[in-house]
């Protein structure tokens, strides 16, 4: 049974994306870490290989060789420095690559020259290679190719001065070269395990970010539903008022905080009159753009803190707190007339709209909503049964 496809293929002898912009991606997203981490390590290493200058007295007289050795560890470690500090600010994978690789192709050069420079310290330096080496793949950061072929320059560099200048036995070159051989293998096969470990990580918290765009998408989604749902249920379609549920709990609560604070409250019933007769004459169309007139008109009239609905067919109503039957009988008054002078039948331009407001209301501690809008009513059914057309002040109750 063969494994499955991983859903982000890497390459098996680097470790990068096969997708070129998956591995761009990757690279920008880890630069700003690169940079502080390369410049760490490259100074680190610089102020090391300048350190071992403190051997070469050992090794060298004062003479033209040691002088060269000096001046070439401060090349080196000038050179490295200035390059970190380079890194730190240009370093990037996707678009500097040779600004990473510089550094190791210098340091290599540097312990070449050693070799060159200082033959009979060969057992010493073999070790220092060992260690530069696997400081090549492990401490610096850096691409696996790159660090592979800046390696295989160094170690072989450092083989072929090594014969060249020190008569050492064929059988201890061909040990030197299998532990250079192990140490590049194991160096190797490190780094290509992290490089794959950090992308197939990347590629995961990738995956996880869009996931979460499409969670906080659809959970937009979900909200702007929810409101339109929301909307539908307290807001009538046709007019843009309140719906008679949602003009139910707001009144109601309206209602309860007029009699904690012993203030007037106010409501009124308005029904526009000879409705039925609109829509058999005129159509429906032309009574929704009634109704519609009508409900523009009332927002229009009313304060900000008033609160108005369609409470059913041609009916509307109204909750006015802080105001008293009186002052209601006003706006009422007022708002009626607004109706009189609306223009909305361009079929029939001399007839004339009205409507009949009836009105309730008191200052009653024990005033109940539902009663207040069957007082309501009941006045409003007066007006309707006495003509029409006119404003109606309950006489039940509180609305006295």
């Amino acid at each position: 049974m063969s494994s499955p496809t991983p859903r982000y293929p890497l390459h098996r002898l680097t470790g990068q994306f096969r997708e070129p912009a998956r591995e761009v991606s990757y690279r920008r997203e880890i630069a700003p870490r690169v940079r502080l981490e390369s410049g760490v390590a490259i100074c680190v290493a610089a102020l090391v290989f300048g350190m071992f200058a403190i051997s070469d007295y050992h090794y060298l007289d004062a003479g033209i060789e040691l002088t060269l050795l000096l001046a070439m560890r401060l090349v080196v470690v000038v050179a490295c420095l200035a390059l970190a500090v380079a890194i730190g600010r240009l370093g990037d994978f996707s678009r500097r690559l040779w600004l990473h690789a510089l550094p190791l192709w210098i340091l290599a050069t540097g312990i070449i020259l050693i070799a060159l420079l200082r033959p009979e310290s060969l057992a010493t330096q073999v070790t220092a290679l060992v260690v530069a080496t696997i400081a090549f793949y492990l401490l610096i950061p850096n691409l696996l190719p790159v660090v592979a072929f800046a390696s295989l320059y160094l170690n072989l560099g450092f083989l072929a001065a090594a014969v060249v200048m020190t008569d050492i036995p064929a059988v201890v070159v061909l040990r030197i070269g299998l532990l250079l051989v192990m140490t590049n293998a194991v160096g190797f096969f490190a780094l290509l395990r992290l490089e794959r470990l950090q992308r197939t990580q990347f590629a995961l918290l990738e995956e996880e970010r869009v996931q979460n765009r499409q969670m906080a998408e659809e959970i937009a989604h979900r909200k702007s539903l929810e409101a339109q749902l929301r909307q539908v249920a307290e807001q009538d379609a046709l007019t843009g008022l309140d719906s008679r549920r949602h003009f139910m709990a707001r009144a109601e609560a309206l209602l309860r905080r007029a009699r904690h604070e012993k203030a007037p409250f106010s409501l009124f019933m308005i029904d526009v009159d000879h409705f039925k007769a609109i829509n058999d004459t005129w159509g429906h169309s032309q009574g929704d753009r009634v109704l519609a007139a009508i409900a523009k008109t009332c927002k229009h009239s009313l304060r900000p803190q008033d609160v108005v609905g369609r409470f059913g067919g041609e009916e509307f109503i109204v909750a006015l707190p802080d105001t008293h039957p009186k002052d209601a009988l006003m706006v009422a008054e007022r708002l009626q007339q607004k109706v009189s002078e609306l223009e909305v039948m361009e079929s029939m331009p001399d007839h004339r709209l009205t409507v009949t407001v009836g009105i309730a209301g008191g200052v009653d501690e024990d005033a109940d909503l539902d009663a207040l809008i069957q007082q309501a009513d009941r006045a409003l059914y007066a007006g309707k049964h006495a003509g029409r057309n006119r404003v109606v002040m309950s006489q039940d109750g509180s609305g006295e």
